[in-house]
């Protein structure tokens, strides 16, 4: 999947979760939902992404959850390239 696909991705999964009134739930609940729902393959290329330049157009609120939740996004990740 193109990578920049996926920072949008993410960021509208940000946005729903942005709102809901408890910080620390929000940051959990968007960080969870990419582990639950991405597959690894997605999730290993995304977060391969999130210190180059494309991880740049990623909203600041995503940037914290998959930062505090970077341990569990990387579970069962394939071996990187």
């Amino acid at each position: 999947m193109h990578t920049q696909n996926l920072i949008q991705m993410a960021n509208r999964i940000g946005q729903f979760f942005e709102s809901m009134p408890d910080r620390a739930d929000a940051l959990a609940g968007a960080a969870e939902h990419i582990r639950k729902f991405w597959e690894p393959r997605m999730r290993a290329q995304f977060l391969q992404q999130l210190d180059a330049e494309a991880g740049q157009a990623l909203h600041p609120f995503m940037r914290e959850a998959v930062m505090a939740h970077h341990a569990r996004l990387s579970e069962a990740l394939p071996p990187a390239r």
